[in-house]
């Protein structure tokens, strides 16, 4: 029997509890030593729709959710109906059997009904149904009961009046699944005999979070919107405790203009939203960039334009984030790929935004928001914080704030220094801040505020985190992506050089600058790049073929754009089929020559 790595799916309505049944049941799996990598998917309504939960769990490490489904578990008719027709044949149906039957394909697989109703009933605590599940689930993939417990208490014993329910329930459940099969489900789970790893078990947003207060943040101003808000709500829980401040904003507006007003003030400071608040903060944006003040503003990304599918995952935003606003305001634009990379890509958000004077933005998604993961615990001891730089103004020789340098960065003066007040001017202004429309003025410091851009994308190649590259230097065929896609390509690519082709890939973190470098190195002597990306256009495949035609076209490399626009995140699977489809073609392309 297939031990270890098991795709499982919980589907139901929404306000049953689903997302629940998932974290607790991942969180024992990590707890008792085993890898987890989660997806969820939900409607916009607070109330009401059908929510879905997904979870990877392994013995080695995770990278993507996986292709087909090894575990259904249903908790309504409609949880059963809309996903059995994903489960492969002869998977595993765990089921409430009081609120949902098989019925199509049910000869196919292996059947595991628990009342769940009647159970929460005969203990008069109809709230742990959910736990009743749970237990029956622990005991059906060989989780231990002890360790089920304890990540009750954990996760649920703030609610002390129902602590005993739960425990009951859950007990309720395990027993139920005991007593009632003996046969094993075909895919099932093992922890290692030895303690679980020190390891986290932490989301996207929470890893982004933690790495804001590891590179200094002290001040949060935010609006809530879907999916970013969990960054908000956790820094109003832990930024106070390393001195910090939140704030929530009455709109994204006043957000990130509370966020510049702190950075003048020499604090770091952040926000996060998601495409139609990043909309709204398009001109205080560029206010940030023509005063040179350093921000960092994260885009968990949707689906969709205007309101859109806000419960949804797309890579849509990179367009915005590379281009909005009026005339040219240079900006950096960041991408973490892991949930694990969140808090050091936070980081140099941090760096790139106070070495250079920029505002940077952190392309983040809802695939990798919510995303759980098991993850090494962060080192803090590699954490390098780079400071503003800040003018001596000891020699009485006026203090020119936005002074023309060789690099485009002149130091920043905090407001109360003795000499060195200045205008954060909005408008076009000289180097002491003063208001100046000239054309010569305008023209020095338009290539001043670029020139941090052209420093940075020549200093980027000392930094850390910026470029992942991987695969087969010879390879033909190579894969460029950014963002959440990385870790299905790391798996579509695992499999396709177990078929006999040669593969490489490679992910900028920093997506703008772009590392030209290395971009140029990878290209060379390949004949084809396949680009995955969750949007319609091929943002990035286009920005490719923009800033490198020369390279494409003298060494005639082929730019394929993989393009998926459902509000879902790529399946190795996809990525795997195009390497194959790309390499056919290069092959029949190559006879005809």
């Amino acid at each position: 029997m297939p031990v270890n790595d098991m795709v499982i799916r919980i589907g139901g309505e929404s306000g049953e509890g689903i997302v629940t049944i998932g974290e607790v049941f991942v969180r024992i799996a990590a707890f008792s030593g085993l890898e987890v990598y989660t997806f969820r998917t939900f409607p916009a309504e607070i109330l009401g729709g059908h929510v879905t939960f997904q979870a990877r769990i392994s013995d080695k490490p995770v990278l993507s959710q996986g292709d087909d489904i090894d575990v259904l578990v249903s908790l309504n008719q409609e949880g059963y109906d809309k996903h059995i027709g994903e489960l492969r044949p002869g998977g595993t149906v765990v089921y409430d059997s009081t609120n949902a039957a098989p019925t199509s394909g049910a000869d196919d697989h292996v059947l595991y009904p628990i009342p769940v109703d009647e159970l929460a009933r005969s203990i008069d605590f109809m709230r742990g149904r959910n736990l009743v599940m749970i237990g029956a689930m622990v005991q059906l993939f060989g989780l231990p009961l002890d360790r089920a417990e304890q990540m009750v208490h954990r996760r649920l014993g703030r609610f002390k009046d129902v602590l005993a329910n739960n425990l009951e329930s859950l007990s309720l459940g395990y027993k139920y699944a005991e007593e009632h099969f003996t046969q094993r489900p075909p895919v099932y789970l093992e922890p290692p005999l030895e303690e679980a790893k020190d390891g986290l078990v932490i989301t996207g947003n929470q890893a982004l979070a933690l790495g804001a207060v590891a590179a200094g943040c002290r001040v949060y101003a935010g609006y809530p919107i879907t999916p970013a808000t969990d960054i908000l709500e956790f820094l109003a829980k832990e930024l106070p405790k390393v001195g910090g401040v939140v704030i929530q904003a009455e709109d994204e507006i006043a957000a990130i203009n509370m966020v510049i007003g702190a950075s003048f003030a020499g604090v770091r400071a952040m926000t996060a939203t998601s495409g139609p608040g990043l909309s709204l903060m398009v001109e205080a944006l560029s206010l940030a960039s023509m005063t040179e003040v350093p921000i960092v503003v994260v885009d968990v990304q949707r689906a969709g334009p205007s309101t859109g599918m806000p419960t949804k995952t797309a890579q849509g935003d990179l367009y915005l984030a590379f281009y909005a606003g009026n005339d040219e305001a240079p900006r950096f634009v960041i991408a973490p790929s892991s949930v694990e990379d969140c808090f050091y890509q936070m980081i140099n958000a941090f760096n790139l935004a106070e070495r250079y004077q920029v505002p940077v933005i952190v392309l983040s998604d809802q695939s990798l928001a919510p995303r759980v993961e098991t993850c090494a615990r962060f080192r803090l001891d590699q954490v390098r914080l780079f400071e503003r730089e800040i003018p001596d103004l000891s020699q009485d020789n006026g203090y020119q704030r936005y002074r023309i340098t060789e690099t485009g960065v002149s130091p920043m003066a905090i407001p109360g220094s003795k000499g060195g007040h200045y205008t954060a001017e909005g408008l076009e202004h000289n180097e002491k801040g003063n208001p100046n429309y000239t054309p010569q003025m305008h023209q020095a410091m338009t290539d001043k505020r670029w020139r941090k851009v052209d420093t940075a994308r020549q200093q980027l190649v000392l930094w850390s985190n910026v470029v992942e590259e991987w695969g087969d230097d010879d390879a033909a065929i190579a894969i460029m992506g950014w963002g959440s896609s990385l870790g299905p390509v790391q798996e579509a690519m695992a499999r396709a050089q177990a078929a006999g082709y040669k593969v490489a890939a490679l992910f900028p973190k920093v997506l703008f600058p772009m590392p030209d470098l290395r971009i140029r190195r990878f290209i060379r002597g390949r004949r084809a790049i396949i680009i995955p990306e969750l949007n319609q256009l091929g943002q990035f495949a286009r920005v490719i073929q923009h800033r490198y035609s020369r390279e494409l076209i003298r060494d005639s490399v082929e730019v394929v754009s993989l393009t998926k626009y459902q509000g879902l995140p790529f399946r190795p699977v996809e990525i795997f089929d195009k390497v194959v489809e790309v390499s056919q073609a290069l092959a029949v392309r190559a006879g005809v020559e």
